[in-house]
């Protein structure tokens, strides 16, 4: 009977809210709307549109597959960089958006 009440209260949980600055349109600069269009997006849609380019094109580092090569467009977003990680990735994006 206890194992009931343990499940109908883990099947309350509230719906996580995204944070609200994650979900604000902004505007992309010219070098990163190459990729990712020029139309304001969220960062976490810019992210999801970069990833799906990165697949497309196989800039996928085969090895340390956390790493990301960049071709020319991705070079201008990635300022000048061939490799970078996954997580710098994130950093360098963000610096593209206003």
């Amino acid at each position: 009977m206890a194992a009931k009440k343990a499940k109908k209260a883990a099947g309350k949980k509230t719906a996580r809210k995204p944070n609200a600055a994650f979900m604000k349109a902004m505007q992309p600069s010219p070098a990163l709307a190459k990729v990712v269009g020029d139309r304001p997006l969220p960062r976490t849609e810019v992210v999801k549109k970069i990833w799906a380019y990165v697949k497309k094109n196989g800039l996928q580092d085969k090895k340390e597959r956390r790493n990301i090569n960049a071709d020319d467009a991705l070079r201008d977003v990635f300022g000048g960089k061939r490799t970078v990680s996954m997580f710098e990735m994130t950093k360098l994006v963000n610096d593209n958006l206003s």
